[in-house]
C-alpha cells in the first residue's frame, strides 16, 4: 500500500521534473535570440552578459568571502529584490533585519536586472550582491549550497518553483515581503489554482501590502495562517538626504518651475506615443512666464524626463532634441551652462529619481498613461509635491486609493487631460502647494510597514 506522504512525493518529483524540462526547452528555443542580441546588438551586449555566469550557478568569490568571518561561517539571510524598485524598499528592511540580527549574521542580497543590480550594489556593497541564479536545480543548489541561508526573502511576487521546491527540501523557511496581487495575476492565479496553490502553501509567511492583496493570496491557495496584512514598505522610503544630480537641475532651473516625469514608459504598439513624447508635447503648451532676459523672450518651465529603463536613454533624449535643440546637450549636469540653457533634460543615471522629485513643483509619475501598472507615487509625495498620475495604477492601487481619498493626486485619462492639468497646478500654485502638503501626509501616516516587517521575519528566522 502506497503511503499519502509518499504518493505526494511522487508528484512533486514528476510536476519538478515537467518544469525543468519546459524550462529547458524554453531556453534552448530563446537561445539563439539571445545569443544574437548578446553578441551583435551594441545596446544589448553589457545587459545581457552581466551576470552571466552568476545566473548559471557560478558563486562569486567575494560573495563567498562575504557569508565568512573570522570565527567560521557566519548565519546568513538571502534577499532577493529583483529590480530598482524593490532594491530601494528594500533597503531599510537590510539595515532594520541587520541591527535587529546582530552579530555572527550576514545578508545577502541578489538581483534579477542590471540596474537594480547597479543600485544594490551602491546601496548595500558589492561583495554581497549578485544575481538571482537561473530556476534550475544545479544552479539553486550551487547558492544553497554556499550560502547555507536561515531564511529566504523574496520581495514583492517573485516565486519560482524550483526555488521553493529547494528551500523545502533543505528545511529552509521562505518569505515573501511586501506581497502584492495584480488583478491580471490574481484572474491568471484563481484558472490555475491547483498548481499555483501548491506552490503559494510552500510560502512560509507573506507580508501583504493590504487586505485585499492578503485576501486575494489565501483565495488564490496560500495558508490562511501565513499570511499577514502589514502595510507597504514603501511607505518607508526614504530619498537620499543628496544628491548631485538633483541640486544641478535645481541650479539648471534658474527659478522656473521644475515638471519632472518619473518612470516614463515607452509606447505599447508601433505609431502609438511614448509617456516621454506626450510630455514633451504638453510640455510646448506649458505657461511661459519667466523672462530670459538675455534673449529678450519668455521661457517655459523646465522638464524632466527619467525613462523608467536604461534601453530607452537615447530614445528620450533624441525625442526632446526634435523640439528643444539645446536639450541635445542634455548632460549638462557638469554645470557649466547658463540657467537658461534648458528647456528639457533626460536623466541618464540610476537611484537619483527619488531625490530629483525633491526639487520638483509637479510629479508625473509614469508607467500609467502607457498601461504598465503605474509606480510609487509616494516618491515625490514624501516631498509634499503634487502627483499626477495616467490611469493605470494596478500595481500601487492601495497607495492610490489612500491619495484620492485625500485628494493629494490627479489621475488624468490621455495627453489633453494630461496638458490640462499640468497648466492647472503651474498656474494655481497655491493650490498644488496644498495638494502636495496632502500627499506628504498621507505619505507621513502610512510609515511603519518596514518595522513591523523586521519583527516578523526575525521571528520566523528564529522560531
Amino acid at each position: 500500500m502506497v503511503k499519502a506522504g509518499s504518493s505526494r512525493d511522487v508528484v512533486q518529483l514528476v510536476v519538478m521534473a515537467l518544469y525543468s524540462l519546459l524550462l529547458t526547452a524554453v531556453l534552448a528555443v530563446g537561445a539563439p535570440y539571445w545569443l544574437a542580441r548578446m553578441f551583435f546588438s551594441a545596446k544589448d551586449r553589457g545587459r545581457y552578459r552581466a551576470g552571466l555566469g552568476q545566473r548559471f550557478g557560478r558563486v562569486p568569490a567575494g560573495l563567498r568571502a562575504a557569508v565568512r568571518s573570522p570565527s567560521g561561517a557566519r548565519q546568513v539571510v538571502w534577499v532577493h529584490a529583483v529590480s530598482v524598485g524593490e532594491v530601494l524598499a528594500a533597503t531599510r528592511l537590510v539595515a532594520e533585519l541587520e541591527t535587529k540580527l546582530g552579530e555572527g549574521w550576514s545578508i545577502v542580497v541578489s538581483t534579477t536586472t542590471a540596474t537594480g543590480q547597479a543600485l544594490a550594489r551602491e546601496r548595500f556593497g558589492a561583495e554581497r550582491v549578485f544575481y538571482y541564479p537561473m530556476d534550475f536545480a544545479w544552479a539553486v543548489r550551487a547558492y544553497l549550497r554556499a550560502l547555507r541561508p536561515k531564511m529566504l526573502v523574496l520581495m514583492e511576487s517573485e516565486l519560482w518553483p524550483r526555488m521553493l521546491a529547494e528551500c523545502g527540501r533543505a528545511g529552509i523557511p521562505v518569505a515573501v515581503v511586501n506581497a502584492r496581487v495584480s488583478d491580471r495575476s490574481y484572474a491568471r492565479g484563481l484558472k490555475v489554482k491547483a498548481v499555483w496553490g501548491r506552490m503559494l502553501r510552500r510560502v512560509d509567511l507573506f507580508l501583504a501590502q493590504s487586505e485585499e492583496d492578503g485576501r486575494r493570496l489565501v483565495g488564490m491557495g496560500a495558508r490562511a495562517d501565513a499570511v499577514r496584512a502589514i502595510g507597504n514598505l514603501k511607505y518607508d522610503v526614504r530619498a537620499p538626504k543628496a544628491s548631485k544630480v538633483a541640486e544641478l537641475i535645481k541650479e539648471a532651473a534658474g527659478g522656473r518651475p521644475i515638471v519632472v516625469a518619473g518612470s516614463t514608459a515607452g509606447a505599447l504598439a508601433k505609431g502609438d506615443l511614448s509617456e516621454d513624447e506626450m510630455l514633451i508635447q504638453a510640455w510646448e503648451h506649458l505657461p511661459r512666464s519667466t523672462p530670459d532676459w538675455a534673449a529678450g523672450r519668455e521661457v517655459p518651465p523646465l522638464l524632466v524626463l527619467a525613462p523608467r529603463h536604461p534601453e530607452r536613454f537615447e530614445e528620450v533624449r533624441r525625442a526632446a532634441c526634435a523640439v528643444a535643440a539645446e536639450s541635445c546637450a542634455s548632460r549638462m549636469l557638469a554645470g557649466t551652462q547658463s540657467a537658461f540653457g534648458f528647456g528639457i533634460i533626460t536623466i541618464d543615471t540610476i537611484g537619483d529619481l527619488a531625490a530629483v522629485y525633491g526639487v520638483a513643483d509637479v510629479a508625473f509619475v509614469g508607467g500609467s498613461l502607457v498601461p504598465r501598472g503605474g509606480h510609487n507615487p509616494l516618491e515625490p509625495a514624501q516631498f509634499g509635491v503634487p502627483v499626477v498620475m495616467g490611469r493605470s495604477w494596478e500595481n500601487f492601487r492601495d497607495i492610490v486609493g489612500k491619495m484620492q481619498e485625500e485628494y493629494a493626486l490627479r489621475g488624468v485619462r490621455d495627453k489633453d487631460d494630461l496638458e490640462r492639468v499640468l497648466v492647472e497646478l503651474l498656474t494655481d500654485r497655491a493650490a498644488a502647494r496644498a495638494m502636495g502638503e496632502r500627499g506628504r501626509k498621507v505619505f507621513e501616516a502610512q510609515s511603519g510597514a518596514t518595522g513591523r516587517a523586521v519583527e516578523a521575519l526575525v521571528g520566523l528566522v528564529k522560531r
